[in-house]
């Protein structure tokens, strides 16, 4: 193996390490925060059902809405990703669903929270496919897996943690004159509209806008996605 390859190699490792430093770190903490906005209507129930005069039907049907708008607007969203730039698509969803998940603790009717559940179900419908078409911008094919596979494990994860987190939110009912379920869409629902407006400054389209890799490393990792 000569000199260069063996430099060759050096900077591609280098490279490949700062994408997942950078990148996978940053999207799986995203990840999270989507799945927990996604989720926690199940943990807030317990609750909330009486509070609203939910029946059992009326809060499997915003439950239902959520998806529905989630597999109509997956295409569309991703389409709007490749128009306008993943960057500004990515803080643009994460921020509505934040505002929205947020504005449940302001549900006062089934039907508010129908419009509110939908309203998530929008925004979210474009992150988990607008990501894992970011990566494919950024990883070679023979990173992907491991790059997919540590970004998706944050579903499991928040499946663990979410519960007793929201365990513990819930059990803050009363403080304020605030609803356990009220204190678990704020203190879950701000935080995605947070990590958008981060998103904004944060995350670079592709590789050329990237000011964390020099010229070098990105002409690596242009050879290396081309291959």
């Amino acid at each position: 193996m000569t000199t260069s390859t063996l430099h060759n190699k050096a900077v591609e490792h280098r490279v490949i390490n700062k994408l997942f430093r950078r990148l996978i770190v940053f999207l799986f903490i995203l990840f999270v925060f989507s799945f927990l906005d996604r989720i926690n209507i199940g943990f807030a129930g317990l609750t909330m059902g009486k509070d609203l005069g939910l029946t059992s039907t009326m809060f499997g049907l915003a439950a239902t809405l959520f998806y529905v708008t989630y597999v109509l607007c997956g295409i569309p969203s991703n389409i709007m990703l490749a128009k306008v730039g993943a960057r500004r698509w990515i803080a643009g969803i994460m921020v509505v669903w934040g505002i929205a998940s947020t504005c449940t603790m302001f549900a006062t009717s089934p039907e508010t929270l129908y419009v509110l559940r939908m309203l998530v179900g929008i925004a979210e419908a474009g992150f988990l496919p607008g990501i894992l078409v970011y990566l494919t911008w950024w990883f070679p094919a023979y990173h992907r897996a491991r790059a997919n596979a540590l970004f998706m494990i944050a579903m499991p994860v928040t499946m663990m943690l979410g519960s007793i987190l929201s365990g513990y939110i819930l059990a803050m009912d009363g403080l304020w004159n605030l609803k356990g379920w009220q204190w678990l869409f704020l203190l879950e629902g701000l935080p995605s509209v947070v990590l958008g407006v981060v998103t904004w400054f944060y995350l670079n389209d592709t590789p050329d806008q990237a000011t964390w890799l020099d010229d070098g490393e990105k002409v690596a990792l242009k050879t290396m996605t081309a291959r």
